[in-house]
């Protein structure tokens, strides 16, 4: 089956294309389709790789390199010119301005160049029109997509069904249900708020991203620092476990520690006043190549709280 074939094996209603981030996360789905190489990340940003694009184009793949370099360099120098303004033109419009256009991950070891679907759009769209040599599969391939949208059709193709963003949460919530000692407080509990926030936000949190152990840490080490057990009481440990789809799992029980329930005032006015205003932002923004809106989105997440904590 050749790559225009592959594009009317699937059909149907373009879905919204989420913004492009840049990832520390593995391969969810990956398989060649109809002759191009195409996958989805653990957390849903479909794409394909340079070979992949270099067949939906209808281009040379070093002519994808080519202007994989160029972006690089306009975005380090910021001269624009040629055709990095088309570039730069279209997918400002889609508020992705990285340094790259992929998105690197590891595969079996090796780097492996993820371009996610805003990008291959883009690139589709020049070979069919803007380029100087145009050529009919990327004009045949351009009016597949705009009609069908990139997304839907590397998720259909590859069988992909993305995932309840809330199983893994609500799986944890189940498990740890009354598991924290009768008189004390776990972390964990107390953050989640800021959990469901981070989920409505957009951030897959699982195994890769478990935003209590960020305030559980710091937390703790708060807590030995200005030797608060003198003044509340020893904190204890209680056995923490994690859902069979969390590798972690594997080492059941997690050692986490509960604190004393006279602690838990101080420790709500940390959480405000302290970790919300000049601890998450810094957790956040690490966590930003996750969030469908970027380094954007994750400023505004912590603006958010840290609005919150002076209100509160």
């Amino acid at each position: 089956m050749n790559k225009n074939k592959a594009l009317e094996t699937v059909s149907g209603q373009s879905p919204a294309t989420p913004k492009q981030l840049k990832l520390d996360l593995g391969i969810e789905v990956e398989r060649v389709v109809g002759g191009i190489e195409m996958g989805v990340l653990e957390n849903g940003i479909p794409y394909l790789t340079q070979r992949g694009l270099a067949e939906m184009t209808g281009a040379a793949r070093r002519s994808i390199q080519e202007i994989t370099e160029e972006w690089q360099e306009a975005q380090t120098t910021d001269v624009w010119r040629g055709r990095m303004l088309y570039f730069r033109d279209y997918l400002s419009k889609a508020d992705f301005d990285e340094p790259r256009l992929f998105i690197e991950i590891t595969k079996d070891g090796s780097p492996h160049y993820a371009y996610p679907d805003m990008v291959c759009m883009a690139m589709v769209e020049y070979f069919a029109f803007e380029a100087q040599r145009t050529n009919e599969t990327a004009i045949t391939n351009f009016r597949n997509l705009a009609r069908y949208g990139l997304q839907k059709f590397i998720y259909d193709a590859l069988g992909y069904v993305p995932e309840d963003p809330w199983k893994l949460f609500n799986a944890r919530v189940s498990l740890l249900k009354d598991s924290v000692p009768a008189g004390y407080f776990s972390v964990f509990k107390e953050s989640t708020g800021l959990v469901v926030d981070l989920i409505n936000a957009g951030l897959p949190v699982n195994q890769h991203t478990i935003p209590d152990g960020s305030v559980g840490g710091t937390w703790g080490r708060h807590w030995t620092a200005q030797n608060l057990a003198a003044k509340y009481g020893e904190r204890i440990e209680y056995p923490h476990y994690y859902p069979p789809e969390y590798p972690q799992s594997a080492s059941n029980p997690q050692k986490a520690n509960a604190y004393p329930n006279q602690a838990w005032p101080e420790f709500q006015d940390w959480f405000r006043s302290v970790y919300l205003r000049t601890k998450y932002p810094p957790y956040i923004l690490k966590k930003a190549k996750m969030l469908s809106g970027g380094a954007d989105e994750a400023r505004q997440l912590a603006a958010m709280y840290e609005q919150k904590a002076i209100e509160g």
